[in-house]
């Protein structure tokens, strides 16, 4: 007889448990928007390129920092890398991740900044083993918008028929 009353109330308690869960079923309008879950994107950011560490010659190396800033009303997330790609008004060419860059989950905050770094080496104008760029596009996980800036630093080298260049994962940039 006691085995009636007991049954019911584990299943009870389970019915309970499974009431308070925390998953939402992937509705971001719940509790993970509030804690910034949703992907952050490149229209509600403030975008601006260098200053540049440009290399001076063919076969240089050169850096470009691409900083964004969050302008939203809130908090979102940046899950995973950058995508970059390289434009020559004639073909669109992705740009590779540099080896060592992380793809970590991080939120970032109304009026943060993060930034990535475009790295690359300079080839020799109008050679065949040179990409003459014409623009960078690059867009944020979770988001196909894309925004871009104007390439002034020269062609790019080629290395086995790629662009000699890479980018970073995002960076805190301040505090």
């Amino acid at each position: 007889m006691r085995a009636l009353p007991l049954a019911t109330t584990a299943l009870a308690a389970a019915l309970l448990l499974t009431a308070c869960s925390d998953d939402d079923g992937g509705d971001t309008t719940g509790a993970e928007k509030k804690k910034g879950g949703s992907a952050c994107a490149i229209g509600e950011m403030t975008v601006t390129a260098g200053p540049a560490n440009a290399a001076p010659a063919a076969g240089d190396t050169g850096n470009v920092p691409v900083t964004i800033t969050n302008k939203s009303g809130a908090a979102c997330t940046l899950d995973g890398l950058p995508g970059v790609r390289f434009e020559t008004g004639d073909a669109t060419i992705e740009v590779a991740a540099d080896q060592a860059a992380s793809a970590a989950k991080s939120t970032l905050a109304k009026d943060a900044d993060t930034s990535f770094t475009i790295t690359y080496v300079r080839g020799e104008a109008g050679a065949d083993d040179s990409l003459a760029v014409k623009s960078v596009k690059f867009g944020l996980p979770g988001s196909s918008e894309t925004d871009g800036f104007e390439w002034s630093y020269g062609d790019v080298a080629l290395k086995d028929g790629k662009p000699d260049a890479s980018f970073s994962g995002f960076q805190r940039t301040g505090d």
